[in-house]
């Protein structure tokens, strides 16, 4: 399956602290707010929600091609996902700006705090993709500038390819009309529950009103696993046990890879969503956002022992 993947590229310095945030925190002084953490832990990595996407796209056997920016010092990093299958002819390079990174704090309880740069990303434009109708099969729009998210989601809506619509955080962002406008071209809409109560509120809809206008909410839970609805249809998939808990980075964006795959293919939403919970763990289990490799058969033990029953072929 060939997919088009809309999303940031970018450097990921990742912390982790032994401390609480909400502990460091006091609910009542928050316009006063000054804290500091010790991060015992520090790794740097590639990342970017797009490149992560298409990285485990591309690990379950996809074709993906990614749209995004990169600055002057991304030309090892266009080689390296070159080097993994994925077509990077449609992202641009700026010279003269830096590509985009992220700060990712993560405590004890694994809640995360992020800060991003969005260097180049922040005066790309949007390459033309309307010639590609016929030879994509399956797209996302994933975070990233907020106005080339939306004006990604209307190309792919005007050239009838199939999307999900990955707001993430930049939900703050937008204007009512044009995300309901973006949600409306979909084909699902994918968030945590967290960035889902942001998105309810500026929506003004219900999850009622998203499955009418789109037809599907994927919700990720965490520790919990993930919920998928779709019309009279509503599937809680828990999620997998973890051999071991490194970092939770990233591991949405593997579930987002899945979703494509299982999508794409007509999977059922309960099959599609434990090929999600099955990659989003593995993430979970190593230091960095892309996984070094993929062992299908692995994967496919890793969902008959959670949940008892077998991947479609």
């Amino acid at each position: 399956m060939r997919f088009l993947i809309h999303g940031s590229i970018a450097y990921d310095l990742l912390l982790h602290t032994e401390s609480s945030f909400p502990d460091a925190i006091n609910p009542k002084e928050l316009s006063k707010l000054s804290v500091s953490f010790l991060a015992e832990h520090m790794e740097r990595h590639h990342g970017g929600t797009g490149a992560n996407i298409a990285w485990n796209s591309a690990l379950l056997g996809d074709t993906p091609m990614l749209v995004g920016a990169v600055g002057n010092d991304g030309d090892d990093y266009l080689t390296l996902l070159k080097k993994r299958g994925i077509d990077v002819s449609l992202v641009e390079q700026r010279k003269g700006e830096v590509t985009a990174t992220a700060i990712i704090g993560t405590d004890s309880a694994e809640r995360q705090i992020t800060f991003f740069h969005p260097g180049a990303d922040g005066s790309a434009g949007l390459p033309d993709c309307s010639d590609l109708s016929e030879t994509v099969d399956f797209g996302i729009v994933s975070p990233r500038n907020a106005k080339l998210m939306i004006e990604g989601a209307g190309a792919m809506a005007a050239a009838k390819i199939p999307y999900l619509f990955d707001p993430g955080q930049q939900v703050i962002l937008f204007g009512q009309d044009e995300f309901r406008r973006a949600v409306a071209g979909s084909k699902g809409l994918v968030m945590n529950e967290y960035e889902w109560e942001l998105a309810s509120k500026k929506l003004e809809w219900t999850e009622k009103d998203v499955l009418q206008t789109c037809g599907l909410l994927v919700i990720t839970l965490g520790e919990r696993g993930l919920r998928l609805e779709k019309k009279g249809e509503r599937h809680d998939i828990p999620a997998c046990k973890l051999s071991q808990l490194k970092n939770p980075t990233g591991a949405g964006d593997a579930v987002r890879a899945a979703l494509l795959h299982g999508l794409s293919r007509k999977w059922s939403l309960v099959d599609t969503g434990r090929l999600a919970a099955a990659m989003g763990s593995l993430v979970c289990e190593q230091e960095g956002t892309m996984l070094e490799a993929l062992d299908w058969e692995m994967l496919e033990g890793r969902v008959m022992d959670n949940y008892r029953e077998k991947l479609p072929k």
